[in-house]
């Protein structure tokens, strides 16, 4: 394997959105950084399962549903 390739794999510390943290082993920046998430699990709605609602723009959401409704019928 060559040498000096590889980055420097260290500790840094994650902070979530409502304040929690935890340590965690990365590349990024250098040892003891913080890393702050705009965006994580406990607050993304593609985990929390959200209130996502389609806009339908110029009936593309009509249009497919008419289209393939018959195949998500059960």
């Amino acid at each position: 394997m060559k040498q000096d390739v590889h980055p420097d794999y260290h500790f840094i510390t994650v902070v979530m959105t409502n304040g929690e943290s935890y340590k965690t082993r990365s590349t990024y920046q250098k040892e003891g950084a913080t890393l702050n998430l705009d965006i994580d699990p406990s607050t993304h709605p593609a985990w929390t399962g959200g209130n996502q609602t389609l806009l339908d723009r110029g009936g593309r959401v009509s249009r497919f549903t008419a289209k393939y409704g018959g195949f998500m019928k059960k």
